[in-house]
């Protein structure tokens, strides 16, 4: 795969980095989201690193690339939970606003990733 471990992809690195504003973020949320929006969220957006991580393990790119998918749906699954977070008023859209934007770098870099696996199919 030309890597030493999943730790050295750049996706995972800023799906990690991501994952920790989210913590971040959520941590103002009001404490009656505990087990409602702030679980929600930051259990979509750790899914996404952990999720890199688990198909790296798998050693098979057929089944690294499955999980890149899973981490993918993870990632917009976030996305959705911050844009609602904004609409029903438990943070501002300027607070999100970055996030989105490193949303949409993780996505496109699993999507490359997703595709390289692909076409190195003899792992």
């Amino acid at each position: 795969m030309g890597t030493q471990t999943y730790q050295d992809f750049d996706v995972w690195q800023r799906a990690m980095s991501l994952a920790e504003k989210v913590y971040n973020l959520t941590s103002d949320f009001p404490k009656e989201e505990l087990y409602g929006m702030t679980s929600q969220i930051r259990r979509s957006a750790i899914s996404v690193p952990a999720n890199i991580a688990e198909g790296w393990a798998r050693h098979n790119n057929n089944e690294f690339t499955h999980f890149i998918r899973i981490a993918h749906g993870s990632l917009r699954e976030l996305e959705t939970h911050l844009i609602l977070s904004v609409r029903i008023s438990l943070c501002s859209q300027d607070s999100v606003q970055p996030l989105l934007e490193e949303i949409i770098i993780v996505s496109k870099q699993l999507l490359s990733l997703g595709r390289s696996l692909k076409g190195n199919n003899n792992a």
